[in-house]
């Protein structure tokens, strides 16, 4: 496995601060954008929320696509080597994040067999993955990503323990969903119910039990009132106001309304992103549903393509701007650009059109319906890439994440 590095990586707060202040500090709304850069410095996804069958579906990648993809939880640039392409450049502002793909990346090259890489990230609940870790893995790590596993957490273990212990109930999104089926058991829900469904009539019927009377709630209803409830979902102040309509609707109906889709949309035995939300965990067998790069063929794809994986800690615009002219045929910004002000925006895109060849994909999730582009970036960018709205809408139906508003898809012409 090679990981390339370009130049000294900027610190995770310099990142973090180039990307989402866009007030002054001692504005409301500089203070809540400073709370959630330092909240965002440590672990934040120890899983993507975004559905790579999804993703692929839309990429369309083939043996010659090179692929740009933001890493947050690793899992959707390791899925995508299951697509066969040339090669994936996974970039991420978060140091965490970027460790944990180097260890997915590592680990695929030096545990023996699926069965030991589906219960170090699969199950991620088994004392014999630290020995792994320590037998097979830390010494081909760098010294920066051993250094953060080895590190100590505040209870003083190493963090690799984490990977005893269930590592899918850490970083900022294992311990919301955590806080959250703690306050719905003390409301009177219980989430865990959901997965007990046999048919879709039994996932409306236990939703509608279990679920939706939380949502009523005084108490649900001030909380989620506050912008820094959501920070645990990784979601900054400006996109919460893009969730909720900029206060056209109150933040509680649109998380009724997403996690309603993500418990009664889809089959949940084919949903993991339901298992981890309702469950806290993948079920414990590799025959249950988990990412592409978990599953018994998915892993033999990655072993053997992990050398087109290229990690770095960068900001993308950055990263783009050093690549050549028409060298890159995808891209995957995730939910990012709801982060963003209109000269980032623009700047980002003046980037992709560069670097974009002719028939180039971009995919991107937003927390509202609609995109965001028209209007805010520049026409004479925007001219240059159709988007595809009928399949955008196809695409998202099919997402199982759920918990986005809207999937797009742009295409570059000719």
């Amino acid at each position: 496995m090679t990981i390339a590095a370009r130049a000294v990586a900027p610190s995770t707060a310099d990142l973090l601060r180039e990307a989402v202040h866009q007030s002054g500090a001692m504005s409301s709304q500089g203070l809540l954008e400073r709370a959630f850069t330092f909240a965002f410095r440590s672990m934040v996804y120890p899983q993507i929320w975004e559905d790579p069958r999804a993703d692929m579906e839309a990429l369309e990648i083939t043996p010659s696509s090179r692929v740009m993809v933001i890493a947050s939880g690793g899992c959707n640039a390791l899925s995508y080597l299951t697509a066969n392409p040339s090669h994936v450049y996974a970039v991420d502002l978060n140091a965490t994040h970027i460790a944990l793909l180097r260890l997915k990346l590592a680990a695929a090259t030096h545990l023996p067999n699926h069965a030991t890489y589906f219960r170090f990230f699969g199950t991620a609940s088994d004392k014999r993955n630290v020995r792994l870790y320590d037998d097979l893995i830390a010494q081909h790590l760098d010294r920066q990503t051993r250094a953060y596993w080895e590190g100590r957490d505040h209870t003083g273990r190493r963090r690799i323990t984490r990977f005893a212990r269930n590592f899918y109930r850490y970083g900022m999104l294992g311990r919301f969903i955590g806080a959250g089926h703690l306050a719905a058991r003390a409301l009177g829900g219980n989430p865990s119910r959901m997965l007990a469904a046999k048919s879709h009539d039994e996932q409306r019927e236990i939703f509608d039990r279990e679920l939706a009377p939380l949502f009523d709630r005084p108490i649900v209803k001030w909380v989620t009132s506050r912008r820094a409830s959501l920070f645990g979902l990784g979601i900054p102040p400006a996109q919460y106001d893009a969730l909720c309509d900029y206060g056209a609707r109150p933040m509680v109906d649109v998380l009724r309304e997403r996690v309603q889709r993500l418990a009664t949309s889809f089959d949940l035995k084919d949903n993991y992103f339901a298992s981890q939300a309702f469950g806290r965990s993948y079920a414990s067998n590799d025959a249950a549903p988990c990412p592409p790069y978990l599953q018994r063929d998915g892993f033999m794809a990655v072993k053997a393509r992990v050398n087109r994986v290229t990690v770095l800690q960068q900001n993308m615009i950055h990263f783009l701007a050093a690549e050549p002219t028409e060298s890159l045929d995808c891209y995957t910004l995730l939910d990012a650009q709801d982060w963003m002000d209109d000269a980032t925006l623009n700047a980002l895109w003046r980037e992709i059109t560069r670097t974009a060849r002719p028939g180039a994909r971009v995919i991107f999730r937003t927390a509202g319906a609609a995109t965001i582009l028209p209007g805010r970036v520049s026409e004479a960018i925007l001219e240059q890439w159709d988007y595809k709205a009928e399949r955008s809408a196809e695409i998202y139906a099919k997402d199982r994440s759920a918990i986005y508003g809207g999937f797009h898809l742009y295409t570059k012409t000719a």
